[in-house]
């Protein structure tokens, strides 16, 4: 159901916000990358700008940044703490792959991989973590958390609010909420696929 924005959001009724938030606070905190962060805060958007949720679309956008800032907070304390030790080859989720390619992202583009690793699944999941594990300055870390937090949180609701004006938007959202949450995974299976053909190719040189 979670796959579903538009029925998890409306099913909760008045604790659509608790939801939204504990949603985002998971994803970012708790080491979820595969919840639907981006298609999730998108939906509530439209659905907050159109009057099918009855909540302000300014209080979904304080709710999660709030759970998004305090989720990377934990991402941070998690790497700082335990670094890499949480991670395995063959895990499930906490993949030793999936933070090496974190703590590259970090690497390259530092500080500001907080605020652009926000804008890319699973990334925005580890990020947090490579910056903790690698002993980045907690100073400047929150700098860079609450900036990229605040910047995806307005970005990604404002697009929900303007799509949620269109009439044709507001009377097929379920339709439109498929459509974000496909293009929310698309990184993620593109960057399987990709490293499927280069370990394919690898092993057949290799032979």
């Amino acid at each position: 159901m979670i796959f579903d924005p538009h029925s998890f959001l409306t099913g909760l009724g008045p604790s659509v916000l608790i939801g939204l938030g504990v949603m985002v606070f998971v994803e970012s905190g708790l080491l979820f990358p595969f919840l639907p962060g981006d298609s999730l805060l998108f939906t509530a958007g439209l659905l907050a700008s159109s009057g099918v949720i009855h909540v302000p679309v300014w209080l979904v956008i304080v709710v999660a940044f709030v759970a998004a800032a305090l989720g990377d907070q934990v991402g941070y304390w998690l790497g700082h703490r335990f670094g890499r030790r949480l991670f395995t080859p063959d895990a499930r989720i906490l993949k030793s792959r999936y933070l090496d390619q974190a703590q590259g992202f970090f690497a390259k583009y530092g500080g500001a991989a907080l605020v652009l690793g926000r804008f890319v699944p699973v990334v925005r999941t580890y990020v947090p973590l490579a910056a903790g594990a690698s002993l980045s300055g907690y100073r400047t870390f929150l700098l860079w958390n609450l900036s990229g937090a605040a910047l995806w949180t307005v970005v990604v609701s404002v697009l929900g609010i303007v799509l949620g004006r269109i009439p044709f938007v507001r009377t097929h959202i379920d339709l439109l909420a498929v459509l974000v949450v496909i293009v929310s995974v698309l990184p993620i299976v593109i960057t399987g696929l990709v490293r499927y053909r280069r370990s394919r190719h690898t092993a057949d040189v290799t032979r």
